[in-house]
């Protein structure tokens, strides 16, 4: 039986949004919980997008956090396909649906994710042109990326990124030709460096994806509203029958800055500030997934993240948060990525500058390796990549700020659990 006397509303229907409301219901929460999502699909997980449900491995059922009656057997009041445009603070509602519907809260969990950046181009308006973030964007995606296995269509993506990379394997085993341009050096530069950007770059080109770095697209060329080439800023010009921006996302934050809530800087990477319990500068107000910058002692630094287990892990926190038990949201940040015959996971934050040594576990060569990032000796990030069952091992590391002997930590026959202080 609902208790009406409560009433929890949560703005955003993905993983983090869905988790929150399970974790109220778990935790003993007999109040109403509202979850307001603006897409008309029930909330699911994002990584099939661009990995098994793409290439069409993983059926469309799987990608969903609860199946759909489990909302109705919960309690849970879900509007699908419902925008919020207001939050009152004062009156403590929010605004919403076509009718412009109000409903009170008492706790209110901001989870509106993440949108993807837009190219600022001519000919972006083409039919050719997209990105993905969302269901339907994915189902259009897996259509195209069949057509162009068949028809040996040509694809060119803006960004070397974990999306773009991960589209590209994809279109490369459905058959069709495939260009990414990127203004760094190598792919993943931002985030992994050029020594094991590099290692992607392989990795690709071995499975005919051609690169063309230091470049950034200029326009998009069309004919009769469809793609025909991609031009960059260095005369080039590539042909296209469909282009991807896999420039990355953006936090949704307009809602929570319309309120009057603190916002970080975008060039701090943006989202809603958050304290350690998710709790926004109104104290009623909570935000988890991609829009929640935290701050982590760890890291020393405010961070965001974008990855399934942040969605995962910070719904859950903020919802307990939400109910006044004491929580502290300093999970270390994973991600994992699948491209070809390559697994990898990554564990930790090491943004370019904040590490001084790069170390090396394995055969690189063969793609069966860790490799961590230092800074001063201690490990602030690892990655492994074919090589399974050690992230817990990784993550200590990392939680324990321990300073590691380089030669040690390179030594596969040293366990990492023996480098602990």
């Amino acid at each position: 039986m609902v208790d009406a006397d409560q009433t929890f509303v949560i703005v955003g229907g993905g993983l983090a949004g869905a988790k929150a409301a399970e974790t109220l219901r778990a935790e003993g929460f007999n109040g109403r919980v509202i979850l307001i999502c603006d897409e008309r699909d029930h909330p699911y997980e994002r990584p099939p997008l661009s990995k098994g449900y793409l290439l069409g491995k993983e059926e469309r059922d799987s990608v969903f956090v609860h199946e759909p009656a489990w909302y109705a057997r919960n309690d849970i009041e879900l509007h699908l396909g419902q925008t919020v445009d207001l939050i009152d603070r004062e009156a403590k509602t929010v605004r919403f649906g076509d009718d412009g519907t109000l409903v009170h809260y008492d706790k209110l969990l901001l989870a509106t994710g993440s949108e993807p950046r837009r190219l600022d181009i001519p000919g972006t308006d083409l039919a050719g042109v997209h990105h993905l973030r969302r269901l339907a964007h994915a189902e259009r995606l897996k259509g195209v990326l069949a057509s162009l296995g068949r028809d040996n269509g040509h694809l060119v993506i803006a960004g070397g990124g974990w999306i773009g990379l991960e589209i590209a394997a994809a279109a490369r085993e459905y058959g069709a030709e495939v260009t990414v341009v990127e203004p760094a050096p190598t792919p993943l530069h931002g985030v992994l460096g050029p020594e094991l950007g590099a290692l992607f770059a392989e990795l690709h080109q071995s499975h005919g994806v051609r690169f063309h770095f230091g470049a950034r697209l200029t326009e998009i060329v069309g004919q009769d509203g469809m793609v025909l080439a991609a031009r960059t800023d260095d005369g080039e010009e590539h042909p296209a029958h469909d282009v991807l921006a896999a420039i990355g996302a953006a936090p949704r934050t307009g809602l929570a800055e319309a309120a009057g809530l603190a916002v970080a800087d975008p060039s701090q990477g943006g989202g809603v500030i958050v304290d350690e319990r998710l709790r926004t500068s109104d104290p009623d107000i909570h935000a988890a997934g991609d829009v929640a910058a935290f701050p982590h002692a760890l890291f020393g630094a405010r961070v965001r993240v974008e990855h399934w287990a942040n969605a995962l892990n910070g719904g859950p926190a903020a919802a307990k948060a939400m109910l006044g038990q004491e929580v502290t949201y300093d999970r270390v940040p994973y991600f994992f990525s699948d491209q070809y015959d390559l697994g990898m996971e990554y564990s930790g934050w090491a943004p370019p500058g904040s590490y001084d040594q790069v170390v090396v576990r394995g055969d690189a060569g063969k793609r069966e390796f860790i490799a961590f990032w230092l800074r001063e000796g201690r490990v602030l990030a690892g990655m492994n990549v074919n090589v399974w069952d050690v992230t817990e091992g990784i993550q200590n590391l990392i939680r324990s700020r321990a300073t590691v002997d380089a030669e040690a930590l390179a030594d596969p026959h040293t366990a990492l659990e023996s480098l602990l202080p």
